[in-house]
């Protein structure tokens, strides 16, 4: 690494000993959004389609063919994703194209993903919910090295990503472990008694559209995460099943005593002979995507939830299943410990390095 930086000082001081141009964004590409809502995507739609969100959906019809950058313009606020082919996007959705031949788009997104996050802190608008305007985007200012230098740090970044890669690809195979046996466990021959899930849990919708409120005393919670605060909670302990759009079929287990959610389904217990956690494993075992793909589009209604019959066997072998459970999902997505915890310090690492290489002494007109 320490040959790397030398490298690309030597490279500076060969092309730009003086410091560093920089433009802003919106001189340097197009920047545009995307024009659709976010229930317009399709399970297992031919091309991608770029929410805010963090996974990317699918959808049967592309707008754009060609290399770009997109930016969470809400919800994910400052998420970038690279990519390049036939995809659509979301309204909330900048979609970045046309790169100026002074711009290498992989250092660009780099650049980006290390400096875009604090300079929209400042510059964003927070009503209902943090969003960025068009303006604010336009108006960024992007350090154009010569592409020389460019292309070098875009080579040591790639490494680093290229290594995070395979560190996610191997924690991917372990969870796909981990599924196969949590599947096992929680199937049990005809003895066991079977109950449907409406005899389990009370169902109950989420807030519906309803917008998040800054600054208030309960989280609330999206696919990804919390996107907001309100004053007013509607879940208590309880798992939620996303039950529209993209979000169709997630399940989450929330670990907050009072906490909002406005696109799903909160699973109230209701019986004393199930523990929670074993109820909420079984609601993993489930194959809701499959229930929200028979609609005409994807919603997980309480007809389907109601149909599904699980196994309830006894208390103390509830017990010991979760206490298995509990510590194959510690293993697999506990940051302290394990792989979960080497791939954290990688992208630790990785920052720190892209922080360094994307910093630069700005030319003095």
């Amino acid at each position: 690494m320490q040959t790397n930086q030398s490298k690309i000082e030597q490279l500076l001081q060969q092309y730009c000993p003086d410091g560093v141009k920089f433009k802003e964004l919106g001189d340097v590409c197009k920047i545009e959004t995307g024009k659709l809502n976010a229930n317009a995507s399709v399970i297992d739609g031919e091309y991608l389609f770029f929410t805010t969100a963090k996974e990317i959906s699918r959808i049967d019809k592309y707008r754009w063919d060609t290399e770009a950058l997109l930016i969470a313009g809400n919800a994910n606020v400052w998420d970038v994703k690279h990519y390049t082919g036939k995809f659509e996007a979301y309204q909330r959705t900048y979609v970045l194209t046309d790169f100026s031949e002074t711009i290498d788009v992989r250092f660009l997104y780099f650049s980006l993903k290390n400096n875009l996050q604090e300079f929209l802190k400042s510059n964003s608008n927070s009503a209902a919910m943090t969003y960025i305007v068009l303006w604010t985007l336009q108006t960024f200012q992007i350090p154009i090295p010569p592409l020389p230098v460019q292309e070098e740090i875009v080579k040591i970044l790639d490494k680093f990503t290229e290594l995070e890669a395979e560190l996610e690809a191997e924690l991917e195979a372990r969870k796909s472990q981990y599924t196969y046996y949590r599947d096992e466990m929680l199937s049990f021959g005809d003895d066991v008694e079977l109950k449907p899930l409406g005899e389990i849990y009370k169902f109950q919708y989420g807030m519906g559209n309803t917008i998040p409120t800054i600054g208030g005393e309960y989280p609330v919670y999206g696919s990804n995460g919390i996107v907001g605060t309100h004053n007013e909670y509607n879940s208590e302990n309880s798992p939620v099943i996303g039950h529209i759009w993209a979000y169709a079929g997630i399940v989450n287990w929330w670990e907050w005593k009072h906490f909002v959610t406005y696109n799903g389904v909160i699973c109230k217990l209701i019986v004393e002979d199930v523990i929670p956690k074993y109820a909420y494993y079984q609601l993993l075992k489930q194959d809701f995507n499959s229930m929200a793909k028979n609609e005409s589009q994807p919603f997980v209604s309480y007809a389907a939830l109601n149909s599904v019959l699980i196994p309830i066997p006894t208390k103390e072998k509830q017990q010991e299943i979760v206490a298995i459970l509990d510590k194959f999902d510690a293993l697999i997505n506990d940051i302290s410990i394990g792989l979960p915890a080497e791939l954290q310090a990688r992208r630790q690492q990785y920052e720190h390095y892209r922080e360094k290489l994307l910093t630069f002494k700005p030319l003095e007109k």
